[in-house]
């Protein structure tokens, strides 16, 4: 597995984690202690910020997974992935394409875009 699909695996495995200790463990490895996260309808800086950002999702779309769509790449210090949130064995409800920095193996930056929204 290359360095940028660990990356994108461990971004959407922090997404799907409930277990707020084993996110935080999460977090740690997958984002530097001033991640910036933005998209259309939030934003967040740091772990707390990201976190809360997180649980507010998994309370509004209880029950659904993300999961990651073809393959993750990039350049430089870039890393561009999308991805499906949906219930398991279902078509995704909200699919959506992320763009970030990378520093140190982690995450600085990440900014998204939604590709598709419910009506």
């Amino acid at each position: 597995m290359t360095e940028l699909n660990r990356i994108a695996e461990r971004y959407i495995a922090a997404w799907n984690e409930t277990d707020a200790a084993k996110r935080k463990a999460l977090l740690d490895a997958t984002f530097t202690g001033d991640i910036s996260y933005a998209d259309p309808v939030m934003q967040g800086d740091g772990h707390d910020g990201l976190g809360a950002l997180i649980e507010g999702a998994q309370q509004k779309f209880a029950g659904f997974r993300f999961s990651l769509k073809g393959t993750p790449d990039g350049f430089a210090d870039y890393i561009r992935f999308s991805w499906a949130l949906g219930p398991a064995g279902a078509e995704s409800v909200v699919e959506g394409t992320d763009v970030g920095v990378v520093k140190d193996g982690r995450l600085k930056m990440v900014r998204g875009f939604l590709d598709k929204v419910p009506g």
